[in-house]
């Protein structure tokens, strides 16, 4: 099954299609998603199942197997998500977005290979709050829910962990949860984290 619509003259017409959370992007060489809204997660797993996480992308952002040579690689809608596929024949029209998706994937690899784990997830709620998240009385809500093994994955530790350090970073008045959505009540001070 081809996602474009062919024409008569054999273009494409460029479509824009809707997933539900948890499904899977279609991958081919030849093509390229652009995210109008929702979030997904790319990723790869090691031979021994442990899975990596390359980047959350929303919208705005270009993703696809034209721009990683990782194999496996997966495309999971985190959210559900509306996309357009884009051609090659029409690559020229993304390099902003191309741009912007090396910019991105450099600040998320600072984050995930911050040590210790402490500070790598306490980046990783902060950066989820300004990049999906939004204001409210109490701090930055983050609008897209993660759960504690998807966080632990990203951040190369085990769920438990992750759980643990999020109780104590509910403690020192970090982050609360409202509807079981994380608000990163002030920003993190790294230099002060006490353990």
């Amino acid at each position: 099954m081809t996602p474009f619509t062919p024409t008569t003259n054999g273009a494409y017409v460029i479509t824009r299609r809707k997933f539900a959370r948890g499904s899977l992007l279609v991958l081919n060489q030849d093509y390229l998603w652009q995210i109008e809204s929702g979030v997904v997660r790319t990723m790869t797993w090691r031979e021994d199942g442990t899975c990596i996480t390359f980047g959350l992308w929303g919208p705005g952002d270009i993703v696809g197997r034209a721009i990683s040579k990782a194999d496996p690689y997966q495309i999971e809608c985190l959210t559900d998500l509306e996309a357009t596929l884009l051609p090659a024949s029409r690559w020229y029209q993304a390099t902003d977005a191309m741009l912007l998706h090396m910019q991105r994937l450099g600040e998320f690899l600072e984050i995930v290979h911050s040590k210790p784990i402490e500070t790598s997830l306490l980046l990783l709620i902060s950066w989820l709050g300004k990049r999906f998240g939004r204001e409210v009385e109490q701090g930055q809500i983050i609008d897209l829910r993660l759960t504690h093994q998807q966080m632990a994955e990203i951040v190369g530790s085990s769920r438990v962990t992750v759980t643990r350090m999020l109780n104590n970073f509910e403690k020192q008045g970090i982050i609360e949860r409202v509807h079981r959505k994380l608000v990163v009540v002030q920003e993190p001070s790294l230099w002060h984290y006490e353990i």
